[in-house]
C-alpha cells in the first residue's frame, strides 16, 4: 500500500505548518502553506495537505468560488445530494458561488491540493464518521 506520505511531503511546494487557525474546521491533521496572499485581491492561493482521514466540515464560498487542483496522494470532493468523487494528482475541482461541499483525504492515504479561493468562506456541520466510513477507498 502506498500512503503517498513522502509525495506528500516533498512535494513542488512546502508542506507548510499544521493548519490551526482553521483546525476546529477539520477532523484530523492538515496543513496549510500561504502561496499567494494579497490584502488588494479578494483571492488566496494555498498549498493544503491532509493526513489520512481528515477532512475538513461542510462549506460554502460566499459571494465567490474555489478551485481545487489535486498534487499528490489521493482525496475526496462531494457537493451537497451528489456522490463524493475520488480525487488524484492532476484532477481539477471548480466549486461555484455558495455550493455546500467538503473535501480531505482518503482513510488510507494522504492528500494535497492547491486551494484557490476566492469569497467568505462559511463553515458547516462536520462531515460524520458514519458518511466518510461508507466512501470506498
Amino acid at each position: 500500500m502506498n500512503d503517498h506520505k513522502s509525495d506528500v511531503q516533498n512535494g513542488i511546494f512546502a508542506l507548510g505548518a499544521k493548519n490551526t487557525a482553521y483546525q476546529k474546521y477539520f477532523k484530523g491533521q492538515s496543513y496549510q502553506q500561504s502561496l499567494v496572499s494579497d490584502p488588494d485581491i479578494n483571492v488566496s492561493v494555498s498549498n493544503v495537505s491532509f493526513e489520512p482521514g481528515c477532512r475538513n466540515n461542510w462549506h460554502q464560498h460566499i459571494g465567490g468560488f474555489q478551485i481545487l487542483l489535486a498534487t499528490a496522494g489521493e482525496g475526496w470532493y462531494q457537493e451537497e445530494g451528489k456522490p463524493a468523487r475520488k480525487l488524484h494528482p492532476g484532477d481539477v475541482v471548480v466549486v461555484h458561488d455558495s455550493v455546500k461541499h467538503w473535501h480531505g483525504a482518503t482513510k488510507n492515504s494522504w492528500f494535497v491540493h492547491i486551494a484557490i479561493t476566492a469569497g467568505t468562506p462559511k463553515w458547516l456541520e462536520p462531515v460524520t464518521d458514519e458518511e466518510y466510513e461508507k466512501l470506498e477507498d
